[in-house]
């Protein structure tokens, strides 16, 4: 008889499953997540869509990176999914009716929610061709990257002049950016983990001479995405082979890249002279190669084991006779460069506004109201949440009312009464009511099972 298969990718009791995963509502899950939405999906565009799973890519890895969209998904589908998956950010792209290309990022389950009009994006083919060497996508994506924000705080204003942007919304949009990524300890953290960096750049307005306020209320901020790319200086650039064609060695049984000690007498020949080193020719290209800044790192290549006598004789004193502190690890200088992966992104704040893309605005670049104005909405909006507690309220009611009703029923049909019809169709269309009304609380319910959408973590 054939053994029966057991499923080992998904099911309990396999290495990625539910088993040895991490819950949504467990306490290791407190690194944020993210879903990378593209709203109206075959509407936006190809290339906005493309736009979407570089954007994708740039977030991993806490992010949906294998989300499907539907034409028929609504935000509510992803809202309704992103509590029991612990998604904690939602940026949505979409597409106006006049081409312009916007982006939501959203905060769960209460928001608030940042809107963003896309001026200008390049996808990442376009950054790569415009490069000579460009880097690849490979073990930079398995860690988070490292987020720099700058000039999100605008030096104060000159006096009589008004803030463009309010300084507790300028805080707020400082706080919500950095919760995108898990935060970095610098005492914990190995360096060896930080291999890409995300920059956020606020393009500082300018003062008008027309007016006491600053330039047109614009937040304008410009996004940039790295790879770190690390290299040993102070090196000759003969050991500096030596050390490629040992790693090469190890790595494979090919003897490519081995130089060519026959015709020396002495390898110090081929050490010292960079003659000898470069095949014979000597140039400027001997000098290091141009890098952006020099840093230095504890070393973690590996030591050959010593005795306890060469040990006592290293701690003493190092190669040149300096005095060394017992237990102080070796260092070693490394150039670092930045190689651009894209996408790049020039983001205009529109507008915040409360709760998760809808609710009260809380600033507008192009719509100022007055004092009078600004209470007027107050009332608006109090009048509405208190219509929605008292809905929520009277449904509540009606439900425990119902449930009553049936367990009396049940118990009379199990004593010999009377038995009573069954009111499971009638349950489901008085149970929840809500009036016509999105995004009411009693509704979640229901949504989890019309919003069906497809997610790889």
């Amino acid at each position: 008889m054939a053994r029966r298969r057991t499923k080992k990718r998904t099911h309990v009791g396999a290495r990625n499953g539910p088993a040895n995963g991490i819950t949504a509502n467990s306490s290791a899950s407190r690194e944020p997540k993210s879903m990378v939405i593209r709203i109206g999906a075959g509407e936006v565009g190809p290339s906005v869509s493309q736009l979407v799973k570089d954007v994708r890519a740039m977030m991993e890895p806490g992010t949906a990176s294998r989300l499907k969209e539907r034409r028929s998904n609504r935000l509510r589908d992803y809202t309704a999914m992103a509590g029991p998956l612990g998604v904690s950010h939602l940026l949505l792209f979409s597409r106006s009716t006049a081409g312009n290309t916007n982006l939501r990022l959203a905060l769960t389950p209460r928001g608030p929610t940042l809107h963003f009009r896309v001026e200008k994006y390049s996808l990442n083919k376009d950054v790569k061709k415009a490069q000579k060497h460009a880097q690849g996508g490979g073990k930079e994506y398995l860690s988070p990257p490292l987020l720099v924000m700058n000039n999100f705080l605008s030096p104060p204003p000159a006096e009589g002049a008004q803030p463009a942007v309010p300084k507790h919304l300028e805080s707020l949009t400082t706080t919500i950016f950095q919760s995108l990524f898990p935060p970095i300890s610098p005492q914990s953290t190995p360096l060896s983990s930080i291999r890409r960096v995300l920059l956020l750049n606020r393009e500082i307005p300018k003062a008008n001479s027309s007016t006491s306020a600053l330039d047109d209320g614009t937040y304008i901020l410009n996004l940039r995405h790295y790879a770190i790319t690390t290299k040993r200086t102070g090196l000759s650039r003969g050991i500096r082979r030596l050390n490629a064609a040992e790693k090469l060695l190890k790595g494979s049984k090919r003897k490519r890249g081995v130089p060519n000690l026959g015709k020396l007498e002495d390898v110090a020949d081929y050490l010292l002279d960079p003659s000898a080193a470069s095949g014979g020719f000597t140039s400027g290209s001997e000098s290091e190669a141009e890098t952006d800044v020099e840093v230095e790192v504890l070393e973690t290549n590996a030591r050959k084991v010593l005795s306890k006598k060469q040990m006592v004789a290293m701690r003493r004193s190092d190669g040149d006779g300096k005095h060394r502190p017992r237990g102080q690890p070796g260092v070693e200088k490394r150039a670092v460069k930045l190689m651009e992966l894209g996408p790049r992104l020039k983001l205009r704040m529109m507008k915040v506004e409360e709760g998760v893309c809808g609710g009260k605005v809380m600033w507008h670049e192009l719509v100022e109201k007055s004092a009078e104005e600004v209470k007027e909405m107050e009332k608006v909006w109090e009048a509405r949440s208190k219509e929605k507690a008292e809905r929520k309220r009277l449904q509540k009611e009606n439900i425990e009312r119902k449930r009553k009703e049936r367990g009396a029923r049940r118990k009379g049909a199990e004593d010999g009464k009377e038995g009573c019809e069954d009111d499971d169709d009638e349950m489901d269309e008085d149970e929840w009511d809500s009036e016509g009304l999105e995004g009411d609380g009693e509704t979640e319910a229901n949504e989890e099972e019309e919003g069906r959408v497809a997610i790889g973590w």
